[in-house]
C-alpha cells in the first residue's frame, strides 16, 4: 500500500512549521543570516499550509485513469471534487468532524476502495442506506422502481466502438449512460445502514459494487463529490480543451 499524499503534506508542513518556529524561539540575533534549512522552511511553509488547508477541506484533483464512467468522465480527464459537501473530515484518517449533507441518489461521487483504502474510485451513488438495488436484463431497479432510461443511438466517439448512449434520470438527475451488447454483472443487492451502492455510467465496463472486490461502501470511505472538469488530456495526444470547466452532472 502506497503512502497517503495527505499524510506526505501534513509531515512537511509540520516538519517546516518545527523548524522556522524554533529557530524563531532559539535565534536571538535578529540581524544575522538564517540558515539555508530556515530560510526554505520559512518559505514552503505558509505555501503548504494552505495546501493542506484547501486539499484536505476543501477542493481535491484527481485524474480520471479508466473508461468506467464513460460518457461522463473519459480517460484524461483531470476533476475538482468537493470535499465538504458532505461534511468536513480529517485528513488521512477520513473521520468526519463536522457533519454537512449526506451524499444524495445520482451523485457522482469519489471513495476509497474498502479494500484498499490508497486507491480512490469514482462512480455514481445509486443505492441508499436501506435501499434494494437490482440490476437485471440491462434495466436498473431501486426499491422495485424501474429506472427511467431512453435510448438515444449509437456512440459517436471511437474510445469504445458498438456502444449505445441512452438518456437515464436517477435521483432527479438527468445523465448519459453506455451500454454494450455483450452485458455485465447483474443480481439483487440490499444496502445496509451506513453504506452505498455504486455504478459505473459504462455499465458493461466497470467494476463496482457488483463486484465483490468492490462491494457496498462504508460513508467512512466517502472523499467528496466531482463537480467539474479543469482539464483533459490523457498524454497520447493534444489536450481537449472543450472539456475545460464542464460540470459533471
Amino acid at each position: 500500500m502506497g503512502m497517503d499524499f495527505s499524510l506526505i503534506l501534513i509531515i512537511a508542513t509540520v516538519v517546516c512549521g518545527v523548524v522556522w518556529g524554533l529557530h524563531s524561539l532559539i535565534s536571538r540575533d535578529a540581524t544575522s543570516g538564517k540558515p539555508v534549512l530556515v530560510e526554505y522552511a520559512q518559505s514552503f511553509f505558509p505555501i503548504l499550509l494552505i495546501v493542506l488547508i484547501v486539499r484536505s477541506f476543501l477542493f481535491e484533483p484527481f485524474r480520471i485513469p479508466s473508461s468506467s464512467m464513460m460518457p461522463t468522465l473519459l480517460i484524461g480527464d483531470f476533476i475538482f471534487v468537493n470535499k465538504y459537501t458532505y461534511g468536513l473530515r480529517l485528513p488521512v484518517v477520513n473521520s468526519k468532524i463536522y457533519p454537512i449533507g449526506d451524499p444524495k441518489r445520482g451523485d457522482v461521487v469519489v471513495f476509497k476502495l474498502p479494500a484498499d483504502p490508497s486507491i480512490n474510485y469514482i462512480k455514481r451513488l445509486v443505492g441508499l442506506p436501506g435501499d434494494t438495488v437490482r440490476y437485471q436484463n440491462r434495466r436498473l431497479f431501486v426499491n422495485d422502481e424501474l429506472v427511467s432510461l431512453n435510448r438515444i443511438g449509437a456512440y459517436p466517439a471511437e474510445e469504445q466502438p458498438g456502444s449505445v448512449l441512452f438518456r437515464e434520470v436517477l435521483g432527479g438527475v438527468e445523465h448519459k449512460i453506455l451500454l454494450t451488447n455483450r452485458g455485465s454483472r447483474e443480481g439483487t443487492f440490499m444496502v445496509p445502514a451506513g453504506h452505498y451502492f455504486m455504478m459505473g455510467d459504462n455499465r458493461d465496463n466497470s467494476k463496482d459494487s457488483r463486484f465483490a472486490d468492490v462491494g457496498l461502501v462504508a460513508d467512512k470511505f466517502i472523499v467528496g463529490k466531482a463537480v467539474r472538469i479543469w482539464m483533459n488530456w490523457d498524454f497520447s495526444g493534444a489536450p481537449r480543451w472543450s472539456r475545460i470547466g464542464t460540470p459533471i452532472q
